[in-house]
């Protein structure tokens, strides 16, 4: 049947995202937050639905999708395309289009751009991390001067990491809160040593590679408190500011958003 399907089930072969049907043509379209890729096993369940073509949509750029990506799974096409790819299709499309399609296209994209990581810039929550008072081998550089010499910092895209960038990171180290910064730009990449030439070269996983604003230094000493030694946390920046801990800061903004929503 002619369409556009969503999340189809079929036994052994899994819930496909997005199936498209047109006459003898059938496109199974996997869609991923975020820098993830689908595993092997889950294409092909879908590449056993014989599908024409897989197509994977992704946060990630084409130069880290296309290694980790086979180009076929049991006889079938897999290619990969970004949100952003999408979305600049989708834009020249909204040009050439009547106006009852063009408020579809214009809500497609106000879709995708939930898709795509975006900064909150009106959020006032800090994403207080811990810094190691270590050099890792091989660095030229300490994560404190990373931060407090160079006015960056960086973290894995998920996998416990934050899926977005924060719009303010605070740092603790010395068993207290050092600073705030403001997050004023980021990219997303791979290579450590594009972004730091005191850093090996290497393949890492997607990192945001932040750069920082001036530091906003609490006006009385904000001890950690009861939070694990490389615990990460999220807290208020105006609780941070006059709580006597991180993690009283912690504990009174989990209240005030426990309020919020009833």
């Amino acid at each position: 049947m002619n369409g556009i399907h969503l999340q189809e089930y079929a036994a052994q072969q899994g819930i496909t995202d997005i199936e498209i049907e047109a006459g003898d043509v059938r496109v199974i379209v996997e869609a991923k937050r975020g820098w993830t890729l689908p595993t092997i096993d889950q294409l092909r369940q879908y590449a056993a639905r014989k599908p024409r073509l897989i197509v994977v949509l992704s946060e990630c750029s084409e130069n880290f999708a296309s290694p980790r990506l086979a180009q076929q799974i049991g006889g079938v096409a897999v290619i990969h395309r970004s949100w952003r790819d999408v979305a600049k299709l989708t834009r020249a499309a909204r040009g050439r289009c009547d106006r009852a399609e063009g408020r579809v296209l214009d809500e497609f994209l106000t879709y995708l751009e939930t898709a795509m990581p975006v900064q909150d810039q009106e959020s006032n929550l800090v994403y207080v991390v811990s810094l190691s008072l270590d050099t890792p081998k091989g660095w030229g550089i300490s994560s404190i001067d990373i931060v407090e010499k160079l006015g960056r910092y960086f973290h894995p895209v998920g996998d416990r990491w934050p899926k977005e960038p924060p719009n303010y990171l605070g740092f603790r180290y010395h068993g207290k809160l050092q600073s705030i910064r403001h997050v004023d730009g980021y990219e997303i990449g791979t290579n450590p040593h594009k972004f730091f030439k005191e850093i090996p070269s290497g393949d890492w996983d997607p990192h945001f590679f932040y750069t920082l604003g001036p530091p906003i230094t609490p006006p009385h000493d904000v001890r950690t408190g009861n939070i694990f030694r490389n615990h990460r946390v999220r807290a208020a920046l105006d609780l941070l500011l006059t709580c006597k801990s991180v993690a009283k800061a912690r504990d009174e903004t989990d209240k005030r958003r426990e309020r919020w929503a009833r």
